[in-house]
């Protein structure tokens, strides 16, 4: 059985997340322990704590759930035994999760990871005034169809296909009016639904680009190892080892598509069969079961979760 461990995005940060299995396992609090020193800031006690809308700001979400998937996945190494090199064939994540998948996977200190996200999430707030860019989920519609759907509700401003999640889940990204006509247009196209989507900044589309500018520079000054398994880009659907290539595909990512679906579908056509989601919530594990027919995917974000993956591991 060929198993893959993936890294949720953003959006699926919740206050507490995380603070059970730093309650319970000291590989836990030493990762929590070591973002708060990378940051110069308790972000711990944020996400333990709150208040929410501080949590979900970009700056904060983007390490913040890098945290939680990087504590998770050493108590997994603790007390399940886990070894990504020889245990998995691939990891991958969604957006800033492709930043999580290279920590687990040794390419990125977790310092070093916290401090490049903390930049992403900044850069990326900053790129675009508030209340000038926009995304929207549109329901029902394949990725050719919201292109084809983005293209026209352009009309000479930025609107293009942010993230290919898979299941019909497409969101749009790019100017608030060109985004709001390409929600008035998928309505006509067969769209289940199409709604304009609550988040800070228009992420993964070409009004990023200073934050591609500002990631391209962060990530200059990082050493980055080749992962210990092949990491599967967003930008690419692919996976990818050598050094040079993962950090192209990171800056490319920042205005590029999310294709989560291909990515999935890659792993799965190689042979994965049974999908880890590692870190906070279970988006990811729906959207996969979706994608891949057949195949097993489970969320591990608690201490139940480590107990279950530990008595059930057969890889």
């Amino acid at each position: 059985m060929a198993v893959a461990f993936v890294f949720p995005g953003q959006g699926s940060q919740s206050v507490g997340m995380g603070n059970a299995l730093a309650a319970n396992f000291a590989p836990a609090r030493r990762v929590f322990d070591e973002v708060d020193d990378a940051l110069g800031a308790k972000l711990s006690a944020l996400i333990f704590e709150g208040p929410i809308e501080t949590l979900t700001l970009t700056e904060n979400a983007q390490p913040a759930l890098m945290a939680v998937s990087l504590a998770t996945m050493r108590v997994l190494e603790a007390e399940a035994g886990l070894d990504l090199k020889r245990d998995a064939q691939f990891v991958a994540g969604h957006s800033l999760g492709e930043y999580s998948a290279l920590a687990a996977a040794g390419s990125f200190t977790i310092a070093d990871a916290a401090r490049l996200l903390r930049i992403r999430g900044r850069a990326m707030q900053k790129a675009v005034p508030v209340g000038v860019g926009a995304m929207a989920a549109l329901i029902g519609l394949e990725i050719d169809v919201a292109r084809a759907v983005a293209a026209e509700a352009g009309q000479g401003q930025v609107c293009q296909a942010g993230n290919d999640n898979g299941a019909g889940q497409v969101v749009v990204s790019g100017d608030k009016a060109a985004v709001e006509r390409a929600v008035e247009i998928a309505k006509t196209k067969g769209a289940k639904r199409a709604m304009l989507l609550t988040v800070s900044a228009p992420f993964h589309c070409s009004l990023m680009q200073p934050a591609a500018d500002a990631m391209a520079q962060a990530l200059a000054g990082v050493t980055v190892k080749p992962p210990v398994v092949p990491v599967v880009a967003n930008v690419t659907a692919a996976p990818l080892s050598a050094p040079a290539d993962i950090v192209a595909a990171l800056i490319a990512q920042v205005t590029g598509t999310v294709r989560w679906r291909e990515s999935v579908a890659f792993m799965a056509g190689a042979g994965v069969t049974q999908f880890y989601e590692v870190g906070a919530g279970k988006v990811l594990s729906g959207l996969i079961k979706r994608i891949a027919e057949g195949a097993s995917a489970i969320a591990i974000n608690n201490p139940d979760d480590v107990a279950a993956f530990k008595a059930r591991r057969s890889f």
